[in-house]
């Protein structure tokens, strides 16, 4: 082989890799290129997504606002069961003296 013959070969060589190059690096952009409908489609569903953790932090804040004034309503009802439920053991117990006293009298 002699000198001309081996710098067209290597020209040859250096093309076919440059094509090669060239065909690699317009692949890659032609399958990993995002349209702008696919920005706009990912700008929506974005938006959507933050509207939805709004809406889900205001449920969350408006049940336990909720679960608070329950929990305070059965405080309440709770201590008002326990204060009607010692009356009416009050009322048990002087019923009861009553009865005795009234049983007495009548003995007598």
């Amino acid at each position: 082989m002699d000198r001309t013959e081996f710098v067209i070969t290597t020209a040859i060589i250096l093309f076919v890799a440059f094509c090669l190059g060239w065909f690699a690096n317009w692949l890659v952009h032609r399958f990993t290129r995002v349209s702008q409908a696919d920005m706009d489609q990912l700008e929506r569903m974005s938006q959507e997504l933050h509207e939805a953790e709004e809406t889900r932090d205001q449920a969350i804040t408006y049940l336990q606002q909720r679960e608070a004034e329950l929990t305070n309503q059965l405080a309440q009802t709770e201590a008002e069961l326990a204060a009607a439920m010692e009356g009416l053991r009050d009322a048990r117990h002087e019923a009861e003296e009553m009865r005795v006293y009234v049983e007495r009298i009548s003995a007598s």
